[in-house]
Parts: C-alpha cells; structure tokens; sequence
C-alpha cells in the first residue's frame, strides 16, 4: 500500500473519505466523495466496543460490519478509478479505516494511495496557509443594502475573469438574522474556513472581491487576521431602489415550499428589534404569501437604518448603480477599476 502527502496530492488526486456521512458533513477535503466504511450508529457501536472490550474485539466488529458493504464499494471505486486515475483515500487520522480501505483494493489490483495523517493533516494545513494566503491578496470589498444583489454581482465578477471570495457561499448563510431561510444548517467553523481556503487558492489576480460582512456569518465567525486585512481594503458601494430590492430578496428566499415555515421561526428572532404587534402582522403577510411587502417593510424599518449607521463612517473608492442585470454592473465595476 501507498501513501501520500496532501501537498503532494493536491492536484493530482482524486480523495475518498471513508469517515463517517457525520464527519464528512462537518468537513471534508472540497471534491472528496463519501465512501464511509462505517454509518455514525456502527462508528460509534465500534468505538464502545473498542473501550469497553478491547482493541482486537473492535476490529472483528468492525470487519463484521464493513464485509457486507465491499461489493457495492467496489463498483464505487471501480467507476471512481476508471474516471479519476489516481485515488487517495482518508480517515480522520491516516489510521485504520482508511488503512483497511486502500489495503482491500489495493490487494486485488485497483491501487488505493493512503493520505498521510487523514483529515487531521488536511486541517493542519489549512490552519497554517490561510493566513499566508491572506497576506497575498488585497480585498475589494462590496458594500450595499440588503437586497441590491451583491452575492450575484460577485458572481458575475468571477464570471467576468474576476477573483472572488464568497464569504456567505462559504458560510451557507446570508449573514443577516433571516439569512439561513432556503439554505438549511450554516456550516461548521471548519468547512467554512475550509471553503475560504479553497476559493483563495483558485484566487488568481492580486486583488479579490469580497463581500463587505460583519465578524459573525450565522454561527461562524470570519478569522480575525482576514477581517482585519478586508478593513484595509478598497470600499465599494451598490445601490438600488427598492422595488428591485425587494424583488432581489424574492428571488433568493422563496428556494423552496417551506419558505412561510423557515420565515415565521425566523421573524422571532427581531422581537429586539421590531415591536411585537408589528412582527404579527408581518407574519400574517406571510402567511398570505405577501413576501414583497415583508421585505420592504423589513428594509426600510429594520436594515436600511442598520446598515446605514455602520457604513456610515466609510470613504467610498466607488459607487454604482444596479444595472439591468448583474453582468452590467459587473462590467462597470471592472471599467472602473481599471482605470484607478
């Protein structure tokens, strides 16, 4: 059996994690599959066993479980190897899952690298680059009121050629108190700071446009020595009246069909901020499927005065305005630019 380094394989390798769906939801290497040679109900059964009994009766276990899953596993991998060449698997320390993993397939003639040290290494080396990537880049940070479409004209910038840092894509939150509405759970710290590292490592100019956001994205908090460097960066701002707006919002959080649902648990969350009677009859504009009407009202009493009185402070390089679709006002951003 192989093994190899994660620098190494970086781009070269396709990855399999073999830990468990709980694990790999909590993060994982970007692009890796889930293979897990064992659920979260069996990893745990296993780990009992292995403190309760003893090491060699774990591993009987934990062979009893995994035998049954090997033939679908092996189509897995075979159609794996056959797209992907070389194959690195990994577990949460280089250890037995993924050393029983690579050696299976290994011994009948489908080659299995062995990433070296697991997913523990992967995160070592995330903590210990994003902050010299950090230091690489110069932010352009994209200022607006809620609603302007900053996520999609971040977009359209990457589209366009442009480097781009997607904090909230990272985070899977909007940032705001409504923000996780449509998108279910916000990620883990690790997967979001997982995700920033993978996006600056694709960066491929000096300078990166980057959402202006507070410390906190949901549950998981920006790291200080990024926030810090995004303070000192280029300040740019959007417009927009507030019909487009409202329209904007529309379109982002009416994902799915339990929007009214997500929106009634999440107006609570403003009752130190709006009036109790005021929240009841916003509910009940949503009920009635009034989201525009929400959304204006959220704007204008609740986010516009926010945010202006945190922006307030700063010296635009900037301003624009919507265009007619976000690929225009990307294009007028990237001719000014160009010209400071």
């Amino acid at each position: 059996m192989n093994t190899v380094e994660y620098k190494e394989a970086r781009d070269e390798f396709f990855f399999i994690d073999v830990r468990s769906p709980s694990e790999f939801k909590d993060d994982t290497i970007p692009g890796s599959i889930n293979i897990p040679l064992l659920n979260d109900e069996e990893r745990k059964e296993v780990g009992t066993t292995f403190v309760q009994v003893g090491k060699n009766e774990a591993k009987r276990l934990g062979v009893q479980l995994i035998s049954p899953k090997m033939p679908d596993m092996f189509e897995q991998v075979l159609d794996l190897k056959y797209k992907y060449g070389k194959i690195a698997a990994f577990c949460a320390r280089g250890g037995y899952r993924s050393t029983y993993f690579a050696s299976v397939f290994s011994s009948i003639g489908i080659p299995i690298y062995q990433l070296e040290g697991g997913y523990k290494s992967y995160r070592s080396e995330v903590i210990n680059m994003l902050p010299k990537l950090n230091e690489k880049f110069n932010y352009i940070l994209v200022n607006g009121n809620t609603g302007v479409g900053k996520t999609d004209i971040l977009k359209s910038l990457q589209k366009l050629g442009c480097s781009i840092l997607d904090l909230e894509g990272a985070a899977n939150h909007r940032g705001s108190i409504l923000g996780s509405i449509g998108l279910g759970n916000c990620n883990s710290q690790k997967k979001f700071e997982t995700n920033i590292y993978d996006q600056l490592m694709k960066a491929k100019d000096h300078f990166v446009f980057v959402e202006a956001e507070s410390q906190k994205i949901g549950s998981v908090t920006i790291p200080k020595f990024l926030s810090d460097k995004m303070r000192t960066g280029i300040q740019i701002f959007i417009d927009a009246d507030i019909e487009s707006r409202a329209k904007n919002l529309k379109k982002d959080y009416i994902l799915n069909e339990d929007w009214k649902a997500e929106s009634l648990k999440a107006m609570d969350k403003l009752n130190k901020y709006i009036s109790k009677e005021k929240i009841e009859i916003l509910k009940n504009e949503i009920i009635l499927g009034n989201f525009e009407f929400v959304a204006k009202e959220l704007m204008e009493k609740y986010y516009d005065p926010m945010y202006s009185f945190k922006s307030g402070k700063l010296d635009y390089a900037g301003r624009f305005k919507t265009k007619s679709s976000s690929d225009d006002t990307a294009i007028e951003i990237i001719e000014w630019f160009n010209k400071i």
